[in-house]
């Protein structure tokens, strides 16, 4: 499969293709080392709201997200108690998923009373660089790396964090860069955070 419909514009992931949304995450954010502690929480709530919805859901609802979550502060949210839970279970422009609010409230909770940073702890599990796929099913669900990452924030007290949902963490993250290998972007040499 080439990761690109049209020969003139540049050739990207074909995940990205199909809308502007797709690829503007794509080419600005998706697998670029991404670091600070309140934007990787962002980034771990969204992938656990996204368990079990297709990803431009979450991306069309970001920006009701960011402001019904505080922007993502992390001491904000920790301190969201049972009248915030109500308001975003009322609120139409996020995912209204119970146990997913009470897992972002939770896990704001946890990262908020760690020993280390979130940023430091999350980073830990990067793997080594490795070369880019060559194609879509050369991209896992789950590595080594993604297993013992879900584990270690499960035995810290983190919620909505199995494998998968770490793996697909590490992705967005840039801890691991599974843009295909004739994708344009390069996530080598450009940070966003």
């Amino acid at each position: 499969m080439t990761a690109s419909v049209a020969t003139d514009t540049p050739i990207r992931c074909p995940w990205s293709v199909e809308s502007q949304l797709y690829r503007d995450y794509h080419d600005q954010e998706w697998g670029r080392p991404l670091h600070g502690d309140d934007a990787l929480f962002e980034r771990l709530c969204l992938e656990a709201f996204q368990s079990g919805l297709a990803w431009i859901t979450i991306l069309r609802k970001r920006p009701a997200f960011r402001a019904a979550f505080a922007g993502f502060a992390i001491d904000r949210v920790a301190e969201f108690g049972d009248t915030d839970r109500e308001r975003l279970l009322a609120d139409a422009g996020i995912v209204r998923n119970r146990a997913k609010i009470d897992a972002c409230i939770a896990n704001a909770k946890v990262a908020r009373e760690l020993d280390i940073g979130l940023d430091e702890l999350l980073w830990s599990f990067a793997p080594p660089s490795r070369p880019r796929p060559r194609a879509l099913p050369d991209i896992p669900a789950t590595t080594p790396e993604s297993i013992a990452l879900a584990k270690e924030l499960k035995r810290r007290g983190f919620r909505f964090v199995g494998p998968t949902t770490a793996y697909a963490l590490m992705q967005a993250t840039g801890m691991v860069d599974d843009h295909l290998a004739e994708c344009w972007v390069d996530t080598r040499h450009t940070a966003v955070g």
